[in-house]
């Protein structure tokens, strides 16, 4: 639809950090024709099919999410307050056992891709089992995902012999390669610990066949680094480097027991990272030396990782919490600056997925949410980077446009049956309570 937004606070996130106040996107189909200061054109005007007011409200780029497990929104607040190893051993792996199918990852999908629009993200990354119901889920929402197939040693949801997990995700992204431009299948391998070497090179091997990206889990706590040493003689990040499957298509999560050596690594063989400090906060895993890793130029990206160990999908929350806590960690003040986090949730993760998005510049795609100012906790209004990472709440979100198409208006997602999500979600939850309780 072409569409006119006018009259609001537009913060581009350009090369030059440009906004207006006021200013204007005009959107032709399914992409940016026109962003500018002040007033539009009358001809505009009459070229919408759609004109938005944006008057004490602000337009941006959509947000990024680039970790996330997304149906484990069914396993919110499963189990809390525990360590990781105890948290995926004893709760997460045994009920994935029993329950993870199509149907649950479409049904948790849809949960999770409802939060992510009202909060104001418009596209995500997620790696989880059982993906085509993932594919189906956001085709059916309108939201923009790069979705990774699942990839572990051991028996799990829809690939009950190990010895198929490759060719199970093959055939995934033989399935859903050039579906939909809202859609990039992939590639995620579970871990270092959880999948031997050879795995770890035909998962690898398979996302360069289908030229796409493959995803890991690294170095998330003290107890893997110390478990890929004894087994393998290396840490896990030059365990991975040895094995030759780190390069500029590699996108490692968490990172958060780097040596020095290893930072040199990323740099070298252009690996991306994902930083999810509230999961890791939770889970007590540890903190990724973000700032060293920006420092050398290494393109770092914000997740939230999954619902069940963060517990929610608010990438602002996550954006307050990663300024903060370099900060703390760092003693300094002046560490991940607010400009810099935002990018870290919009430009920087689209160069990560080479997507036209991120930013708000004539021919990208239009990915764009506005935000109602007019709110006590956002006035005075001095300055906009300041604003978006410490003041605003998902909450605040009144309108999200993917893709040229607007899917939510006036905080109202327009063609999803929240009845029958929530039905649904009742439905699945009850179960899991039912095998949960003691007498089952």
């Amino acid at each position: 639809m072409d569409t006119l937004i006018y009259d609001g606070i537009i913060v581009t996130l350009d090369e030059r950090d440009t906004w207006y106040n006021p200013g204007y996107v005009f959107i032709k189909g399914n992409k940016i024709r026109e962003v500018n200061s002040g007033q539009p054109p009358k001809e505009l005007f009459s070229q919408a099919k759609k004109v938005i007011k944006a008057s004490n409200k602000l337009v941006m780029p959509g947000l990024i999410n680039n970790h996330t497990h997304a149906a484990m929104s069914l396993f919110r607040g499963l189990a809390d307050d525990l360590p990781l190893d105890k948290w995926l051993d004893t709760y997460i792996f045994p009920i994935e056992k029993a329950f993870v199918n199509e149907e649950f990852t479409y049904w948790g999908t849809l949960l999770a891709g409802w939060e992510m629009i009202r909060s104001g993200t418009t596209c995500f990354a997620d790696g989880y089992f059982c993906e085509d119901g993932a594919v189906k889920a956001c085709l059916d929402l309108g939201i923009r995902a790069i979705l990774a197939q699942g990839i572990i040693d051991f028996p799990a949801p829809s690939v009950l012999d190990p010895k198929k997990n490759i060719l199970h995700a093959e055939q995934f992204l033989k399935k859903w390669q050039s579906v939909s431009e809202l859609i990039i299948p992939a590639v995620f391998a579970h871990a270092p610990y959880t999948c031997s070497d050879k795995t770890l090179k035909f998962a690898k091997k398979l996302a360069d066949d289908y030229q796409t990206f493959f995803f890991i889990h690294v170095a998330e706590t003290k107890w893997e680094v110390e478990e890929i040493k004894k087994i393998h003689g290396f840490t896990p990040l030059t365990y991975l480097y040895h094995l030759g499957i780190l390069d500029q298509k590699t996108i490692i999560v968490h990172a958060n027991w780097l040596t020095r050596e290893e930072v040199n690594i990323i740099r070298d063989t252009g690996v991306k990272v994902v930083h999810c400090p509230e999961s890791n906060l939770k889970l007590a895993s540890g903190l990724s030396p973000v700032p060293e890793l920006l420092d050398k130029n290494i393109l770092v990206a914000l997740g939230t990782d999954g619902c069940a160990s963060n517990n929610n999908l608010d990438l602002f929350q996550e954006m307050n919490t990663c300024a903060k806590i370099h900060k703390g960690f760092s003693l300094d003040p002046t560490i991940m600056p607010a400009k810099t986090v935002l990018k870290m949730a919009t430009v920087y993760p689209a160069q990560m997925f080479s997507l036209n998005i991120g930013v708000l510049k004539k021919g990208n795609f239009a990915d764009l949410i506005i935000i109602n100012f007019k709110q006590p906790h956002l006035f005075p209004f001095y300055n906009p980077y300041s604003h978006l990472v410490y003041a605003v709440h998902g909450t605040d979100i009144e309108t999200v446009i993917i893709n040229g198409k607007i899917i939510m208006e006036d905080k109202k997602l327009l063609g999803i049956n929240s009845p029958k999500i929530k039905t649904n979600i009742y439905n699945l939850a009850n179960k899991i309570k039912l095998h949960l309780s003691p007498n089952h």
